[in-house]
């Protein structure tokens, strides 16, 4: 991350917390427990739970307004679902216009119940996206004070050097999936481009949204065997810890999203900084999840 914004390396992520059914004081329980663990970073999304996770969220810190200033809460937009919930809309579409990101913002501000959005991020890229709009929108935002930084997710690195060249500030994230299962960004110059600007990723889906552990699929039982592997070198029986250290390892200094509601699992997610992978361990996982060696 660049030095103007501070995120912490792990994020805590909210796009599942409506599912968990938790009352405010239990949401405001998991957000105290990961303020405790260090993790300050909260990444949230305008349509998480058909656009009720974020309310849910800031429910919760109603009950204790004084944690605002202990963290950095971020939220992304630029994505129109077809939910039941929208019936105009018949189709699933992104909207990058200026309007609908400033109101999107306005939105996140009132469900999270806060005066400021520490990072705003397009959601996804918008094959009618037209910089210029987004570059309007950001600066109003930011003029306001009601947006500090802004970033992207899941942009290709022609889409970020897009975007950026109409920005007067730089963009300070691209949220992009890393995980065994998928090293897409490793090799399409994404998270080389995020070295080159020294702009840490934040990463999602990590553990492959849970096929890691139960897909019997041939890439993922190559993996499982192999971390099981390393994770009895390391002396833990949590293959998740490894996923995360080998993530870790990556020198664009990835962020990973923990998606969990388990303290549990908080803890050994954060407990994996300090499982350091020799490079034959790392490159053991790169070549059980590709099916071959290395040229």
């Amino acid at each position: 991350m660049t030095a103007s914004l501070s995120l912490s390396r792990f994020i805590a992520g909210f796009w599942r917390l409506c599912d968990w059914e938790y009352t405010p004081q239990q949401t405001l329980k998991l957000i105290e427990h990961y303020l405790e663990q260090g993790v300050t970073s909260m990444d949230h999304a305008d349509i998480y739970g058909q656009y009720q996770c974020e309310q849910a969220f800031g429910q919760a810190l109603a009950l204790q307004p004084h944690l605002r200033e202990q963290m950095q809460l971020i939220s992304k937009c630029g994505i129109k679902p077809a939910f039941p919930t929208t019936p105009k809309r018949y189709i699933n579409h992104y909207d990058t216009c200026a309007q609908h990101i400033i109101t999107s913002a306005e939105n996140s501000l009132t469900a999270l119940n806060t005066d400021r959005l520490d990072m705003l991020m397009i959601h996804r890229p918008d094959p009618l996206m037209d910089a210029d709009e987004i570059a309007k929108a950001f600066s109003q935002l930011k003029q306001q004070g009601k947006v500090l930084h802004f970033g992207v997710s899941n942009f290709t690195p022609a889409q970020f050097e897009l975007l950026q060249s109409r920005l007067d500030t730089p963009l300070v994230t691209n949220q992009v999936e890393i995980s065994p299962l998928n090293m897409t960004t490793l090799e399409d110059g994404t998270l080389d481009q995020l070295q080159r600007l020294r702009c840490s990723p934040m990463a999602w889906s990590c553990l492959g949204g849970g096929e890691l552990f139960s897909s019997t699929l041939a890439q993922a039982q190559r993996l499982q065997q192999v971390l099981t592997t390393i994770a009895e070198q390391h002396n833990t029986d949590d293959i998740s810890q490894i996923v995360y250290a080998w993530v870790l390892a990556l020198p664009s200094r990835p962020h990973p999203i923990i998606g969990s509601g388990k303290s549990e699992r908080i803890n050994k997610a954060i407990a994996s900084q300090q499982i350091k992978l020799d490079r034959q361990q790392w490159f053991s996982i790169w070549q059980a999840s590709k099916g071959h060696s290395v040229p």
